[in-house]
């Protein structure tokens, strides 16, 4: 997911704390059945997230600040790259099924 100015952002007293973040990334790795084995936050400058092979994941600390959704969809987008690496359809169909939940 490539990183873009983004088109709404929180006042810094309205940003979400790291901890919260990070509850909120274990509430959904445990509704899509995998486990990450380390949740970094920290600032990217291209991305606003990665998954590593070894099941590492990354987030921005601009993540933070945007909106409740956008945060999710990105949260569940990483996590999905636990059970499928790719891009493909499967990958697709799975990001469609979990975004229809919200």
């Amino acid at each position: 997911m490539r990183k873009s100015p983004p088109a709404e952002w929180l006042p810094l007293e309205q940003a979400v704390p790291a901890d919260v973040f990070r509850a909120e990334v274990s509430y959904w790795a445990q509704r899509i059945g995998v486990t990450p084995r380390e949740v970094c936050i920290r600032p990217m400058t291209r991305k606003w997230a990665s998954c590593s092979s070894r099941g590492r994941l990354t987030f921005d600390t601009d993540l933070l600040r945007q909106p409740a959704d956008f945060r999710r969809e990105v949260i569940i987008h990483e996590l999905l790259h636990l059970k499928v690496p790719n891009h493909g359809p499967l990958f697709r169909a799975l990001l469609r099924a979990y975004l229809s939940q919200l």
